[in-house]
């Protein structure tokens, strides 16, 4: 629910601002301009320093008020993203953002990304790590069958089936912050294994909404998805796939690999766009993991972390 503006200054750094101009309103990513390390409003040509904020110039005034300034927001750029932290008590960031050193030295290489808008508390989507018994019956279809629920267990395609093992667990300090994910995939046809279908995935989750999931395979080489998931109202969450993969492999399997991933997760959608969130949830045995996920993710809230109004249980 937040309106930002968003810009580089001549010496290639970006800064994070609230939209609004403090004066009248006027948005200041909608026809404001960079002028040296600040950005000018389109209304008045007040002009804001990115670094701190600080209104620097007020053209038709001969002095400029000390608490004339607009809100900034701790961000940092880095694997070819801008990312901002926000934190509703105001706590300064707490944890950094590892860099993935082969986006960095272009080893891997920018192959495409999918976007998705999910009608879902954030909660649920990297709570899916964490449930292994959803992936054989949800995700054990052939991709061949699309991702409409309705036909993905269509006898056409049951010559083919995928097969996943999957363990979850949180990382111990100094980076309680963050969890892992290993996932081994293997496929079948007619019955029988299909090694070149072979893959492994190290999803890694950094904070709440930002995840690492690196691909191994025997003869396709190594690569990366990143997956950002950014609230922009409550139950309103915008799903960004990114895929970097090494430049000397043929394009079209980055770009399989990224398809393949974009059915599955509209297979998820599909339930997260339709389910209610149970905050006392009926588990068996096999689902522990599910609430360890929920202990370790509920460190993203706070006192005042706003609670949704469709659903009180919740927060977001």
């Amino acid at each position: 629910g937040e309106q930002l503006a968003v810009f580089r200054t001549p010496d290639g750094q970006a800064f994070v601002v609230d939209a609004y101009c403090p004066h009248l309103g006027a948005n200041l990513a909608a026809g404001g301009r960079v002028v040296g390390n600040c950005i000018e409003c389109p209304f008045h040509g007040w002009q804001f320093r990115g670094e701190d904020g600080k209104c620097t110039s007020i053209p038709y005034a001969e002095k400029v008020p000390d608490f004339a300034r607009v809100r900034t927001w701790p961000c940092c750029e880095i694997n070819g993203m801008l990312l901002v932290w926000y934190h509703c008590e105001g706590l300064m960031p707490t944890w950094a953002v590892p860099e993935q050193r082969e986006i960095t030295t272009k080893e891997w290489v920018f192959c495409g990304q999918t976007e998705h808008l999910v009608n879902a508390h954030i909660q649920e989507i990297p709570e899916n790590a964490a449930d292994s018994a959803h992936l054989a019956f949800l995700h054990g279809p052939a991709i061949l069958g699309g991702s409409d629920l309705r036909y993905t267990r269509s006898k056409l395609w049951d010559f083919m089936k995928h097969n996943w093992k999957a363990e979850w667990w949180p990382e111990p300090e100094p980076n309680k912050h963050c969890s892992q994910m290993l996932l081994q995939h293997t496929a079948t046809f007619f019955g029988k294994h299909f090694s070149l279908m072979d893959l492994t995935v190290s999803a890694r989750q950094v904070g709440p909404g930002l995840v690492f999931l690196l691909f191994e395979h025997a003869f396709l080489g190594r690569g990366i998805i990143l997956q950002t998931v950014t609230p922009l109202e409550p139950l309103l969450q915008n799903v960004v796939h990114k895929i970097y993969y090494q430049k000397n492999i043929p394009a079209i399997i980055p770009k399989f690999i990224l398809r393949a991933e974009c059915i599955q997760f509209e297979r998820d959608i599909t339930i997260w766009n339709n389910k209610q969130y149970l905050p006392k949830p009926l588990l068996v045995r096999e689902d522990s993991s599910i609430q360890k996920h929920r202990r370790w993710y509920s460190q993203f809230y706070s006192e005042k972390s706003t609670r949704s109004l469709v659903q009180k249980d919740l927060e977001w």
